[in-house]
């Protein structure tokens, strides 16, 4: 018996039912949602499956949210192409002339575009710590203040799994006007415009919707690596167990690059105003001009942590050999585990993945491939 598909689908793109289906058969999963929106207008919006909350298992339903991992970052890159947008910020100035104790450590000229390209040098912390300090916004970011980058800034990236998230959280905090953190920046000027169901720090009305996530079954990197190298280092000091996730207090903090809860419906429909020009559902939120420099080219070749090439924009990914998107209007980011967020600004889609079961993987995997390209077929048929 086949699994039940709940949601709706516009016509045409039935095979992108299908193939979220098609999941349950042959990949495993256990409860997801998917959403894709067209010129501005959704198309699909699916979930199905089971879920474990606080109170125990139930269907996965038409409002559960999830913690979706790195997927947050792509907020927390809109939040900063949002201040660009208003002038309050630029990508290439030196993050100091905002933050002057940054420029602490040889960091005086490293910049915005440095952070969101994975290329600052500041993947990780020197000091030993735990993980409840990823709790501590101020902590973290006091550190990094001190520290010298691990490399020399711009050379090359290295994923900034968690520490991104802090180091925009700051600027973002520092350009405001009215000096809010990137969570409430994100909640007033990005997700409540849009009326989309994402938090970077979630209320405790919410917390009888959140699914727990099921962690991979290994761990990110083989017990033989090189406790020295930038990879270890990045993803050990502090150890992050998935099930961490289900704590109050991480749904409670906002961690910009790893802790964001939504479902696909949300993050596809915060990715329109990308893939749609800059505008979505009523709201204007960024010009063509700003849109653009998500494709100004900041890296390319293989990443220091992941150990696979990479070729970055200003914070998401683009077209490249490991990621061979339709064309070079695409970006993209995932979420550890298998969620998925692709844009695609020349046929105006914005496309979501998220799940609860995490697969060893960091930048998606065939679970949201395949009904990405149902999606894309039904486009061109």
């Amino acid at each position: 018996m086949g699994i039940e598909i709940n949601g709706t689908v516009a016509p045409g793109f039935e095979p992108v039912r299908d193939a979220f289906a098609a999941n349950w058969e042959h990949h495993n999963e256990v409860g997801a949602s998917v959403a894709v929106t067209l010129a501005g207008e959704p198309v699909v919006d699916l979930w199905a499956g089971t879920a474990t909350f606080d109170s125990g298992e139930q269907e996965w339903g038409e409002n559960t949210i999830i913690n979706v991992w790195s997927t947050t970052k792509t907020m927390s890159f809109l939040s900063c192409l949002l201040q660009v947008e208003r002038g309050h910020l630029d990508l290439y100035e030196p993050i100091a002339t905002y933050w002057p104790e940054f420029a602490q450590g040889g960091k005086d000229q490293v910049a915005t575009r440095h952070v969101l390209a994975h290329t600052a040098g500041l993947s990780g912390w020197d000091e030993p710590l735990e993980t409840a300090d990823l709790l501590d916004h101020d902590k973290l970011v006091g550190i990094h203040e001190r520290q010298a980058p691990w490399w020399e800034p711009g050379s090359a990236s290295g994923y900034h799994a968690i520490s991104q998230g802090y180091l925009l959280g700051e600027i973002v905090k520092r350009t405001d006007p009215a000096g809010r953190s990137l969570g409430k920046f994100f909640a007033d000027e990005i997700a409540g415009p849009l009326d989309a169901d994402f938090h970077i720090g979630l209320g405790p009305d919410h917390d009888e919707r959140v699914a727990h996530v099921i962690p991979p079954p290994d761990p990110l990197l083989a017990a033989d690596a090189d406790s020295d190298s930038i990879a270890v280092r990045t993803v050990t000091n502090p150890h992050l167990d998935a099930a961490y996730s289900q704590r109050k207090d991480w749904r409670r903090a906002e961690i910009p690059a790893a802790g964001g809860h939504g479902n696909a419906r949300s993050v596809a429909r915060i990715h329109t105003v990308t893939a749609n020009g800059g505008e979505a559902f009523g709201q204007q939120l960024l010009s063509p001009d700003t849109i653009a420099k998500i494709f100004d080219e900041q890296a390319s070749g293989t990443d220091l942590v992941l150990q696979q090439p990479l070729r970055l924009g200003m914070g998401f990914g683009l077209k490249s050999e490991m990621m061979p998107l339709p064309n070079d209007g695409c970006c993209f980011w995932g979420g550890w585990g298998g969620s998925l967020a692709i844009i695609d600004t020349e046929n105006k889609m914005s496309f979501s993945y998220v799940m609860n079961r995490m697969d060893q993987t960091t930048t998606g995997d065939p679970r949201g491939a395949g009904v990405l390209f149902a999606a894309y077929a039904a486009l061109m048929a």
